[in-house]
């Protein structure tokens, strides 16, 4: 018995011993900041590591997490400044950078933020029409956050940025921008297709135009081909001629030769009736001397002349002139009737 109330006694200031260790040691994780009061009164800010306390003297009073924190709080009313009333859904990202002030500088410090978030909303937003805050986030975030970051500066809160997390206007509000919008998208599309048919239309004139251009200037190119062609083959004609005339000159053709070429021309030229040829005396010759030839040729006296009379027309008696006037006018008749053959014989 003896010997178990001694174990008793010396387990017994063993565990003590070991309960007074463990309350002085403290290990302080990262991003994390201990605050330690000593009889009530803020002593020192553990960071990051291991610590010593007096028990009992020493107290741990607050552990601050320096990691940036995401509050969303829920909605708020705010009035534009058209008088058009919606709910503003905002988000804050804030961080700790002073564990003291933090601890002492306010006594719930996330919901000072939220009434400071919604007052500077309802500020910021009430002084911009419903379309300015619909298109204007950017700036409404920047105004908060400085806003909020300025008055947070005691509690030892950085606020990095605020957002904007949903607007969401009344409903009536709603649908008359969805037909806005509508209406809007109707009229692009009327323009874009009215453009469309426009570009059209001066794309096929313009093609047009480009077709007829061609067509004349094929029609140029095929007229001038052509009058080359005319001209091309007129040279040919005269450069024979003239080739002809040329060998011609060479050959040293006789005179009786050519004679003869003259006579056969005149029998052409003579061939048929009524026609008249009046000879140079030199071919009248050239023919004399030819003889049985120029009749051979049917050149010369030979040549038979038109064996028929001419028609003399007789005039009838007129029953109301007498035999003198008759008669004068039958001798004019005949006169005119004999002039007027001689012209036919000419030509």
């Amino acid at each position: 018995m003896g010997f178990i109330f001694d174990m008793i006694f010396l387990i017994i200031p063993l565990c003590f011993v070991i309960f007074i260790i463990a309350a002085t040691i403290n290990i302080v994780p990262q991003q994390t900041v201990v605050i330690v009061e000593r009889f009530g009164k803020f002593h020192v800010a553990w960071n990051a590591g291991l610590h010593f306390k007096i028990p009992i003297i020493d107290v741990i009073a607050n552990r601050v997490s320096l990691k940036e924190r995401v509050l969303d709080f829920p909605p708020q009313g705010v009035i534009t400044k058209d008088n058009i009333t919606m709910q503003v859904d905002s988000v804050v990202f804030m961080q700790v950078f002073d564990a003291k002030k933090y601890t002492y500088g306010v006594e719930n410090p996330i919901f000072g933020i939220e009434n400071l978030v919604a007052t500077n909303l309802r500020n910021v937003i009430g002084e911009l029409t419903l379309d300015e805050a619909l298109t204007s986030r950017d700036m409404i975030n920047a105004k908060m956050s400085e806003s909020i970051d300025a008055a947070t500066d005691p509690w030892g809160i950085r606020v990095n940025r605020v957002e904007l997390k949903d607007i969401q206007p009344p409903k009536e509000i709603t649908d008359a921008m969805s037909k806005e919008m509508k209406a809007e998208r109707e009229k692009r599309q009327a323009l874009l297709e009215a453009e469309a048919h426009k570009q059209s239309i001066i794309t096929r004139s313009e093609g047009d135009k480009e077709a007829k251009i061609l067509a004349a200037q094929a029609e140029q190119e095929a007229q001038i081909a052509l009058a080359k062609g005319k001209a091309e083959s007129i040279r040919l004609v005269y450069d024979a001629e003239a080739s002809g005339i040329e060998r011609l000159n060479e050959a040293k053709i006789s005179e009786s030769v050519l004679r003869l070429k003259g006579i056969e021309a005149l029998k052409d030229i003579s061939d048929g009736n009524s026609t008249k040829v009046f000879m140079p005396t030199e071919i009248t010759q050239a023919v004399s001397s030819l003889g049985i030839l120029g009749e051979a040729l049917g050149i010369g006296d030979s040549t038979k002349a038109n064996p028929k009379p001419p028609k003399v027309d007789v005039l009838q008696k007129d029953p109301c002139l007498d035999d003198e006037s008759s008669k004068i006018s039958h001798e004019d008749h005949l006169i005119e009737h004999g002039i007027r053959t001689n012209l036919e014989a000419r030509r």
